[in-house]
This record gives structure tokens, sequence and C-alpha cells, in this order.
């Protein structure tokens, strides 16, 4: 069965964006970016809540209003392929390879996760991620620590009053001093 997947980039103290709404402290890096490339080839779907899509809708003509590097020429190219469900209620449209959800968000998962096809389904947006793991619908989270501490803004971490027991999957120390880290939800079933 496919994986659904909860990975951003996030401050040491636990923000993927600060109480100004920016993020210029998270890049850029030429080695966390490879590392998203890698990332996004893994995807088979992508479920993401409004403010994530408008954000990434810059990648959908970016090749035609800016010069990018071979890099983002690959990003670009990939992104735009991958399939993509937006929840939003305040959207009546959406472009590219993206269809606005009908259904509500755990339905929708487990209908992706039973069509045909490879690759995992990544959840995006720290408000559709916090519904995703209240309903423990979030297999795996990836985060790629930046050494800084914001002070506030929008948790990467859902914000529910219970314990999520993890298994530690994988880390990787970026030349820049970013560490990304993989876990995997324990499930009762792993545990026996």
């Amino acid at each position: 069965m496919r994986s659904v997947t909860y990975s951003m980039n996030v401050s040491l103290d636990g923000y993927i964006v600060g109480p100004d709404g920016g993020f210029d402290w998270s890049g850029p890096d030429p080695e966390v970016f490879r590392s998203w490339i890698d990332e996004i080839r893994e995807l088979g779907a992508y479920v993401l809540g409004r403010k994530l899509y408008e954000t990434m809708l810059y990648w959908e003509t970016a090749e035609e209003e800016t010069p990018l590097d071979e890099d983002q020429l690959e990003w670009a190219a990939l992104w735009k392929a991958l399939p993509k469900v937006v929840f939003s209620k305040s959207l009546s449209a959406v472009e590219g390879n993206a269809r606005l959800a009908s259904g509500d968000l755990a339905a929708e998962i487990e209908r992706l996760r039973a069509e045909p096809g490879e690759g995992n389904i990544a959840v995006g947006g720290a408000e559709l991620a916090a519904q995703a793991a209240a309903a423990d619908l979030i297999d795996e989270y990836r985060a790629r620590i930046y050494p800084v501490m914001v002070g506030g803004g929008i948790s990467f971490f859902p914000q529910e009053e219970r314990q999520v027991d993890l298994e530690l999957v994988g880390t990787r120390t970026f030349n820049s001093k970013v560490l990304g880290v993989r876990y995997r939800v324990a499930r009762p079933s792993d545990r026996t």
C-alpha cells in the first residue's frame, strides 16, 4: 500500500514559517534542493492545501518567467507532471496537473492509496497535515531542520493532544548544517 508522507523545511524550534510569514531562513541550499528533487521522484500524488498550492503555482510557469538552473528545471518538470489534489473552500478552479478535492481528506487519501500505480502520497501544508495526522493518515514524517530558531509562526508538528510513537528511518547532515530526519509512525502491528 502507498505510504503517506509529510515533509517540510523546519526551524529548530519547529516552525515552517516564522511569525512574519517568511521562510527565507530555509534557503537557498543546492544540496537540500537536490534532496527535494530526489524525494519528489518517489511520489505518485501530492495532496495539499490552498496556501501551499498557491505558493507552488510559481513552478507551473517558472521557466517562462525567469532563468532557471538545471536543478530548478528538473524540479519544475517533475512538479508539473505530478498529480495534485487541492483542498480549498475558496478556490473554484486549479491549474496544471491538479484537481480540487471533492470529498473529505481521509476518503481522498484512501482513494489515492487504492489507485493502481506506484509512489508515495505526500501531504503538504501545515493545516492539512494536522488534519491528516489527527485522522492517523500519516505514515512518515520528514523534516529538514535548519539551524535557526524563529520564535513562532506556523508549526510543522500537528497541534493535538495525543502521543504518536515514531521510529527513526534515517538521518542526513547537509554541508550547510541542515539536518534531514525521517521518522516512520510506529503502528501497533509494528510492535508485535
